[in-house]
């Protein structure tokens, strides 16, 4: 069976948004391992002395059970373009540990990363969420590849709201940003022009 993962921001010793990470690795492993019992992420999660002061990275692989935790220094991913690549048969409901599907789309000569399109639907880029805003609203596609949880925190808190967006609605706003388990509501603003439709 395969394998899946978790990536969870530790925050000066303290892991974020776990409870979500819990609820989503322990639904994956019901759905296809079948198994009911729960984990809890924080009988794994002992984050070293080393990693207690400043913004970290911490890589959960499991399956039935964990297998591996490893933190590692945060560095965000400087992408400022988006291709829009058509992609109707792709699925990635799950947050497997193979992401060729998702790799396997990427140009970086077009640009750093692309936005997934299904069925004329807006859905996530190859790694992240996305949050568009018109300049008053902030609204992420009904349609992500996969729930994110920081995608998740930010709807349960109402900061953002999730809707129907089509190709043809990206012009009705001004801004997006990248959502994910490392990158939260501060995550940099950039313009809709920068998704390449072409």
């Amino acid at each position: 069976m395969c394998l899946l993962f978790e990536t969870v921001r530790i925050t000066d010793g303290i892991a974020g948004n776990l409870d979500l990470h819990e609820k989503r690795l322990n639904r994956s492993r019901l759905m296809l391992y079948g198994l009911s019992d729960k984990l809890r992420l924080s009988d794994y999660i002992r984050v070293p002395e080393d990693y207690r002061s400043g913004i970290f990275r911490c890589r959960l692989i499991y399956g039935a059970e964990i297998v591996s935790v490893e933190f590692t220094p945060y560095i965000p991913a400087a992408v400022k373009t988006l291709k829009l690549v058509q992609a109707d048969t792709l699925t990635y409901d799950h947050k497997y540990h193979d992401r060729s599907s998702l790799a396997g789309l990427i140009n970086r000569d077009l640009a750093d990363d692309i936005l997934i399109v299904k069925e004329g639907c807006i859905t996530d880029s190859s790694y992240a969420n996305i949050v568009f805003t018109d300049g008053w609203r902030q609204v992420t596609p009904d349609t992500p590849l996969l729930h994110g949880t920081m995608r998740e925190r930010l709807i349960l808190d109402g900061i953002i709201k999730a809707e129907r967006i089509t190709v043809d609605d990206l012009g009705r706003f001004t801004h997006f940003r990248l959502i994910n388990a490392m990158l939260g509501f501060d995550a940099p603003q950039l313009p809709v022009s920068n998704i390449i439709r072409k």
